[in-house]
């Protein structure tokens, strides 16, 4: 397969079907380092970005887009060649800002979605955002101020596309009927958890978006570090942390038999585990997180992968989804 571009579900846009996720840059990962990632990034055909307004809160709310943004401002075509996607809803409180309650909450008001795009614009160096993610849904602000503060946007040329991510099924569905009756294109993709042991999705969500034609956005392919290799780095004390230990105790069974099915084929966990996320075809790209350049180019590999028919039945046996999609998989 290797890195290819395809349409975000069914709309027009081509986009790498890997996404360069950001969020440990600028605390986990230096800038010199991020910067670095991003052009070897665009080097290997990625050409899909996404960020947060929030990422980077650990030293400063909204740091991982300033280092995106001064990574454009080097020029050389850097952005013109990048599908940006950023997101909006959570607070976003820098040190420099006075308490501001629309702000400082959780909420998809049409004041906070301006003011938060104004500053994602000015902290991205950049006169747009390609798409615009709702980071959560916000079931009590009215879906028609909601949208018509993304519309007010478009209109500006401050926005191409809207997005979503964390959304139910029937929180898709209501966006989308919400959009149509103002006669607008609606939610064009959703980013969602999704990995070989958090499969929940599959039960309406994927279906709600092959109905509307999303394109889904996986995030957290690798569970957070679980299906890397998890097991045999625990054993072999390249990793100690309580937590992961714990994590790994608690899936004991799970990680010995993939670890071992991993080995079988010859092929790492971490790039097993995105090749069965490449499989789907309901599944446009999934969020790639490198800290390092050497996760950048393992997680390019996992796209060269080609998983047979018994091997995907083995994944399934280990990681049994929720048994297909609803109403079939708990009723009839």
């Amino acid at each position: 397969m290797s890195i290819e571009h395809r349409r975000l579900g069914k709309h027009g846009v081509l986009v790498s079907n890997l996404c360069l996720g950001t969020m440990n840059f600028g605390w986990q990962t230096a800038k010199e380092d991020a910067f670095a990632i991003m052009d070897r990034a665009l080097e290997l055909g990625i050409n899909f970005f996404d960020t947060a307004d929030v990422y980077g809160r650990q030293v400063e709310y909204g740091l991982t887009e300033e280092i995106i943004g001064e990574w454009f401002a080097q020029g050389g075509g850097r952005r013109d060649a990048v599908v940006l996607a950023t997101k909006v809803f959570n607070p976003v409180s820098r040190k420099e800002y006075l308490p501001e309650p629309n702000r400082d909450i959780r909420s998809l008001s049409a004041y906070k979605i301006s003011k938060h795009c104004d500053g994602s614009l000015e902290r991205l160096r950049t006169d747009r955002i390609d798409i615009y993610q709702m980071h959560h849904v916000d079931r009590d602000c009215p879906w028609e101020e909601t949208w018509t503060a993304f519309g007010s946007l478009i209109g500006q040329g401050k926005v191409v596309y809207v997005g979503s991510s964390n959304f139910a099924g029937w929180d898709i569905a209501t966006a989308c009927h919400e959009a149509a009756w103002l006669r607008m294109l609606g939610l064009v993709s959703e980013q969602s958890i999704y990995h070989l042991d958090n499969r929940a999705i599959e039960l309406e969500v994927i279906p709600a978006c092959r109905h509307y034609g999303l394109g889904l956005i996986p995030w957290s392919p690798l569970a957070g570090g679980l299906l890397g290799g998890a097991l045999e780095k625990v054993e072999t004390g390249r990793r100690s942390n309580p937590e992961t230990v714990a994590r790994v105790e608690a899936k004991r069974s799970q990680l010995e038999a993939y670890e071992a099915l991993c080995r079988k084929i010859g092929h790492p966990p971490g790039e097993v585990a995105l090749a069965w996320l490449l499989h789907n075809p309901a599944v446009s790209a999934p969020i790639i997180g490198p800290r390092t350049m050497e996760q950048l180019e393992s997680a390019v590999l996992a796209t060269e992968i080609s998983l047979d028919g018994e091997t995907l039945d083995r994944l399934d046996k280990i990681f049994p989804g929720p048994g297909g999609e609803a109403p079939q998989a708990y009723a009839w």
